[in-house]
C-alpha cells in the first residue's frame, strides 16, 4: 500500500500563491499586448500613468518590498529603478513627480519587460521557501497589481481618446441588451456590522476593523442608472440648473463646459461614446459611466433620490454573490443589467468620505502609506467595474477617488 505523505500547509500555500502570482503577471502583460511601445509611453493627464510605467511599477513593488530585503543574495540589476518607479512612498528614496511619468522614455519597453522577467524568475525561486508573513506580503503585491490592471485599462482609454486619431484599443463587437426594470429593495432600521472580518481572506487595511453601524431604514435601487435615464436629466437641463449642484460641482461644470459624461459626443443630434473598441452609438440600456461624484449627486437630486452611504451599500451587498461584468470578460465596457446586480459594470459613487473606520490605525512602516495617507478629500466607491478583476472584489472593498474624477468606470446607483 502506498503511503500518503503529510500535507505541508506552508508548501501548499506557497504553491497556490506561485500559481496565482504567475496568472496575475500574465494578465497584466496581456492587457499591454495590444499596445505599441509608443502607446505605452503616453500620459494624457497628470492623474493617469503610462502603461509602461504600470508594468515597471508593479514589478518594483515585489523587488522593493520582498526580494531586496528578504531574498538572500538578490541584487538589483538596475539600482536607479528604485527611484524611477516608486509611486508615492515618501519613506523611501524619493520618486519622480506623478505628472512627469510620461517623460520616462528610458528604460525602453524591452528593458522594462526584461526587468519583469528578471523579477518574476527571482520570485519563483523565492516563493517556495517564503514564510507566512512574506506570503501575506506577496498577496498584497498581487492585489496591488490587480489594481494597476484596472488602471492600465482606464488610463490607456483616456490616452487613446486624447489622441487626434482616437484609435481603438482592439477590435470587438458588443451585443446590446435590454436592461431590467428599475426596482427598489428595502432594509429595516437597525444595527449592522460592516468591514472585513478577520480570518476570511485578503483585505486592505482600510477595510478593517469590522464594526457596528446604526442605519435608518433605507431603500436601494436594483440596478444602476442607465444612459437612457441620464439622457432625461441632460434633456431637462441638468447641466444648466445650478440649484441641482454642489458648489464645487457647479464650478467644475462652468469651468470645464461639462454637458454630458466623459467620452460622450453628439453628432447630428445623436449621442455617441468612445469605448476601448472605438466610437459607438450610445446604447440607452447600458449603465451610465464616466461620471464624477458631482454629476452623480446632481442626478440624484434631480431624480428625487440620493446616493447611498457606503455602509448602506455594504449591508445590501453582504449577502450577494460576486458576479457580473468584470475585466475577465474582455468587454472593458458596461453591459446592460438583466437583473438585480451589485457587482461589476461600474464603480458606484457613495455619499461617504474616505476615512478610517473606528479603531483603524495606520501601520508605522512604509506600507502604512498604502491607503492611510489618502484619507482626505476622497469619496468612496463600491462594487467594482468592467475593468476590475473578479477575484479582486468583495463586499467590503473600498475604492476612493476625488469628487471630480471621471476617467474611471464610475456610475450611479440611487438610494432612498
Amino acid at each position: 500500500m502506498a503511503t500518503i505523505a503529510p500535507v505541508n500547509k506552508q508548501s501548499a500555500n506557497s504553491e497556490q500563491l506561485l500559481e496565482r502570482f504567475s496568472a496575475v503577471r500574465r494578465q497584466t502583460e496581456a492587457l499591454a499586448a495590444p499596445l505599441s511601445a509608443e502607446d505605452q509611453l503616453i500620459q494624457s493627464m497628470p492623474e493617469a500613468s503610462p502603461t509602461k510605467w504600470h508594468l515597471a511599477h508593479t514589478t518594483w513593488f515585489y523587488e522593493t518590498f520582498i526580494l531586496a530585503p528578504h531574498a538572500k543574495g538578490y541584487q538589483r540589476k538596475h539600482p536607479e529603478f528604485e527611484y524611477l518607479f516608486n509611486s508615492y512612498y515618501k519613506q523611501l528614496h524619493g520618486h519622480p513627480l506623478r505628472s512627469r511619468r510620461g517623460l520616462i522614455s528610458r528604460p525602453d519597453l524591452q528593458e522594462v519587460l526584461a526587468y519583469r522577467s528578471q523579477v518574476d524568475s527571482a520570485m519563483r525561486s523565492f516563493l517556495p521557501s517564503a514564510q507566512a508573513p512574506l506570503l501575506e506580503l506577496v498577496e498584497l503585491g498581487l492585489n496591488h497589481e490587480q489594481q494597476h490592471q484596472e488602471l492600465i485599462v482606464t488610463d490607456i482609454k483616456h490616452a487613446l481618446w486624447s489622441s487626434p486619431l482616437q484609435p481603438a484599443y482592439k477590435e470587438h463587437k458588443t451585443t446590446p441588451a435590454a436592461s431590467a426594470p428599475l426596482g427598489w429593495k428595502s432594509w429595516d432600521e437597525g444595527i449592522y456590522e460592516i468591514g472585513h472580518a478577520a480570518g476570511f481572506g485578503f483585505a486592505f487595511d482600510n477595510e478593517e476593523p469590522r464594526h457596528k453601524v446604526y442605519l435608518q431604514a433605507f431603500q436601494l435601487a436594483s440596478r444602476c442608472v442607465t444612459n437612457r435615464e441620464y439622457l432625461e436629466f441632460i434633456h431637462d437641463g441638468g447641466y444648466r440648473h445650478a440649484e441641482l449642484w454642489l458648489s464645487d460641482g457647479w464650478d467644475q461644470v462652468t469651468a470645464n463646459a461639462w454637458n454630458a459624461p466623459l467620452y460622450w459626443e453628439q453628432r447630428e443630434g445623436e449621442w455617441w461614446n468612445y469605448t476601448l473598441f472605438g466610437w459607438q452609438r450610445l446604447e440607452p440600456d447600458e449603465p451610465v459611466c464616466h461620471v464624477s461624484y458631482y454629476e452623480a449627486e446632481a442626478y440624484a437630486q434631480w431624480s428625487g433620490a440620493r446616493l447611498a452611504t457606503e455602509a448602506e451599500w455594504e449591508v445590501a451587498a453582504a449577502s450577494e454573490r460576486v458576479r457580473g461584468n468584470f475585466l475577465e470578460s474582455g468587454r472593458f465596457h458596461p453591459a446592460s443589467a438583466s437583473g438585480s446586480q451589485l457587482f461589476g459594470n461600474v464603480w458606484e459613487w457613495t455619499a461617504s468620505a474616505c476615512s478610517g473606520y473606528p479603531g483603524y490605525r495606520r501601520a508605522t512602516n512604509v506600507l502604512g502609506e498604502y491607503n492611510g495617507k489618502f484619507m482626505c478629500n476622497q469619496l468612496v466607491l463600491r462594487g467594482g467595474s468592467c475593468g476590475t478583476p473578479e477575484s479582486h472584489i468583495r463586499a467590503s472593498y473600498r475604492n476612493f477617488f476625488p469628487a471630480l474624477s471621471r476617467w474611471q468606470f464610475s456610475g450611479i446607483r440611487l438610494a432612498k
